[in-house]
C-alpha cells in the first residue's frame, strides 16, 4: 500500500502551524509559529492581530515544514486545513492558503475540523490507539465528552453549558494577577498550594459541564479577600474542575461499557488533571493523552485527522469556507 503524505495547515487561533504527516501517524515535520508573546500584553488573543500575523507567517512556516520533512510539493498526496471552529479571520488565512496550494498543485483538499484534530493528536502519540474509545476534549474554547465510534464517526455525550474549561482557567488567572495564558500559570502555582478552600458545587444533569459558577466563586472570593492565598485558590480550583471531568468520564465509561479514555486539547497538558486520570488505571482503565507539543494547536493533529477523512473518501472543493462555529461532524 502506497504511503500517503498529508500536508496539514492550522490557523484557527494564534498559532500558525504547518506539518507533514505520513499515513496519519508518523510526523515528518511540525512547525509552529506561536503568537503568545504578541498577545500577552493584551491579556488574551486579539483576533485582528492574530489574522495579520498568520498572513505574515504562513508562507515561511510552510517552506520550513517541507524542508524539515525533506520533501517537495510534488510529494504531497493531500492538503488538510482547519476550516473551523475558531476565529473567522484567522481561519480564512489557512483556508485560503490551502485552497491556493490545492489549485496550483492540483492536489486534493480536505477541510478538517479543529476539534477532530485534537482527538487525532492521540493517534500520533499512541500508535496502538484505535476506536472505539471515549475522548475528553478540554481546551480554551472547548469542553466535550465524545464517544469515538470510528475514525470519522463521533457522538457528543456531553459538553459545557457555559465557559470552556480553558476559558475558566484563563479568567481565574487574570483575576488573581497571573496574566495570559492562564492555564500553565495556574497549574504551576497550584503546586505550591493546598486545595483547602471550599467552592460551591454546580449540579448539571447528564454528562454536560458547567464552569461559570466556580469561576464566579473564585472571582468573588478574591475580591472580598485580596490577601487570600493564591496558591491555595489555584489548587482548590484545579481540584474542583478535575473532579467534574473525572466523574463525567467515569459515568460515560459505565454507560457505554468502554474503559479506554483519551484526553485531548490544551488543558490536557495540565499536570494535576493528567495525574488524576492516570490514577484511574488502578481501576482497570486505559488512559491516553498526547505529548505536550500535540496538546496545543498544531498542524500535525490536523494532518492526522485530515488523513482519516481523506482515506474514507472525503475531500473538499474550492468553495470551502471558514466556519467559526463548526460542530463535530458525525
Amino acid at each position: 500500500m502506497k504511503d500517503i503524505i498529508t500536508l496539514g495547515i492550522e490557523s484557527s487561533c494564534d498559532e500558525t502551524s504547518v506539518a507533514v504527516v505520513k499515513n496519519g501517524r508518523e510526523v515528518l515535520s511540525n512547525v509552529i509559529n506561536s503568537q503568545i508573546k504578541i498577545h500577552e500584553k493584551f491579556g488574551g488573543v486579539v483576533p485582528e492581530i492574530a489574522s495579520r500575523n498568520h498572513v505574515e507567517a504562513i508562507s515561511g512556516v510552510t517552506k520550513k515544514a517541507l524542508e524539515d520533512a525533506h520533501i517537495t510539493y510534488n510529494d504531497i498526496d493531500n492538503i488538510a486545513c482547519t476550516y473551523g471552529p475558531g476565529l473567522v479571520g484567522a481561519l480564512l488565512v489557512g483556508v485560503s492558503y490551502a485552497k491556493a496550494l490545492s489549485y496550483a498543485l492540483n492536489k486534493p483538499l480536505t477541510g478538517t475540523n479543529h476539534i477532530e484534530g485534537h482527538i487525532a493528536a492521540n493517534y500520533i502519540t499512541h500508535k496502538d490507539l484505535k476506536p472505539p474509545f471515549i475522548c475528553l476534549i478540554i481546551s480554551g474554547g472547548h469542553t466535550h465528552l465524545v464517544h469515538i465510534k470510528d475514525y470519522d464517526e463521533f457522538e457528543i455525550l456531553g459538553k459545557t453549558r457555559d465557559d470552556a474549561i480553558g476559558e475558566a482557567f484563563d479568567k481565574v488567572a487574570r483575576v488573581i494577577g497571573l496574566g495570559y495564558p492562564g492555564g500553565p500559570k495556574v497549574d504551576k502555582l497550584a503546586k505550591e498550594g493546598k486545595p483547602n478552600i471550599e467552592l460551591p458545587k454546580t449540579h448539571v444533569d447528564g454528562l454536560d459541564f458547567s464552569f461559570s459558577g466556580v469561576k464566579t466563586a473564585i472571582i468573588n472570593l478574591h475580591h472580598k479577600n485580596p490577601e487570600i492565598n493564591k496558591a491555595d485558590l489555584c489548587a482548590s480550583f484545579e481540584k474542583y474542575v478535575t473532579e467534574i471531568l473525572v466523574n463525567n468520564a467515569i459515568k460515560a465509561s459505565q454507560e457505554l461499557g468502554i474503559k479506554i479514555i483519551a484526553l485531548a486539547g490544551g488543558v490536557s497538558a495540565n499536570s494535576y488533571i493528567r495525574e488524576q486520570f492516570i490514577n484511574l488505571e488502578k481501576q482497570g482503565y486505559k488512559i491516553y493523552y498526547p505529548e505536550p507539543i500535540l496538546c496545543t494547536d498544531n498542524a500535525a493533529m490536523i494532518a492526522s485527522a485530515g488523513y482519516y477523512r481523506f482515506i474514507s473518501g472525503v475531500t473538499s472543493d474550492l468553495t470551502l469556507n471558514a466556519v467559526p462555529n463548526l460542530k463535530i461532524e458525525n
